[in-house]
């Protein structure tokens, strides 16, 4: 018997890197999954197999577990990935998009874990591993839908972690830092249409805009997608899992120093980088 894994977001960045390295163990039969099942083709070279999955369609989850219940009884770890940055000042940003990034981000997470939920409490057993962001932790200007939808998901795992704990399952956050993936770009782009260059906003989304691409660029703030995979592979299998794991030295002392220095003091540093 093997152990099914099942990964949202496979098609890029960190859920690639952590297709890529869980399929390398053989203890783990790994369930790759995108809306397009064409974009993540080259993953089954890896020893993975490949489901269409849109977390934003119901019948399209309800399948995918399905098929991996089907094959191993249940789903046994869920890592929930499958998530991106829409960025904007709050008055400008178009709710509609704002909408679609929560649909992706909380409710397509909520509404799987809910469909893997009953064949883990049958087994007995199982992990859940959803994958927030430091802005889960903090906030800054810009990014408060992004950061908003992460909140939620800290405490969506937070309330759930306790309730499921009876029946032998676990519930971990992995936080990334800043990470070398698409997302930079994503956010950046979406930034742009979320506030008019000549507007009210017009400078802080340029400075905001600029201070995100310097610090993408920066190897001293910015990892690798394998970097997150490792921790992944870690939060997966350890015996007990801490509840958090915040990944990248810098993530860690940004975190830390908001708690540290409150409110206050952590919008004056932030007002010196975004002027």
């Amino acid at each position: 018997m093997t152990t099914s894994v099942l990964i949202t977001g496979t098609s890029s960045g960190i859920g690639r890197a952590t297709v890529r390295r869980l399929a390398s163990r053989p203890e783990f039969t790994v369930y790759a999954t995108a809306r397009k099942v064409e974009a993540i083709a080259d993953l089954a070279d890896s020893g993975a197999r490949l489901l269409p999955l849109d977390v934003t369609d119901e019948e399209s989850m309800r399948v995918a577990v399905a098929a991996v219940e089907a094959a191993h009884g249940q789903v046994d770890v869920l890592v929930n990935n499958a998530g991106y940055g829409e960025y904007g000042p709050i008055e400008e940003a178009p709710l509609d998009r704002v909408r679609a990034q929560f649909e992706t981000n909380v409710f397509g997470l909520s509404r799987l874990t809910q469909l893997v939920l009953p064949g883990m409490r049958r087994a007995g057993r199982g992990r859940i591993v959803n994958v927030s962001s430091m802005g889960g932790r903090l906030v800054f200007p810009g990014g408060g839908y992004y950061h908003a939808s992460k909140y939620a998901v800290e405490a969506i795992s937070d309330a759930l972690r306790q309730e499921v704990r009876p029946f032998g399952i676990d519930v971990v956050i992995v936080e990334p830092g800043l990470i070398r993936t698409g997302f930079g770009a994503v956010a950046a782009k979406s930034l742009g249409a979320g506030g008019a260059p000549a507007g009210p906003y017009g400078t802080m989304v340029a400075s905001v805009d600029a201070a995100m691409a310097k610090s993408y660029a920066n190897p001293m703030l910015a990892a690798t997608p394998d970097t997150v995979a490792r921790v992944i592979e870690r939060a997966i299998t350890a015996r007990r899992p801490r509840t958090r794991y915040l990944v990248t030295a810098a993530a860690w002392a940004m975190v830390h120093t908001r708690r540290l220095l409150g409110a206050r003091v952590f919008d004056a540093v932030a007002r010196l980088q975004f002027r």
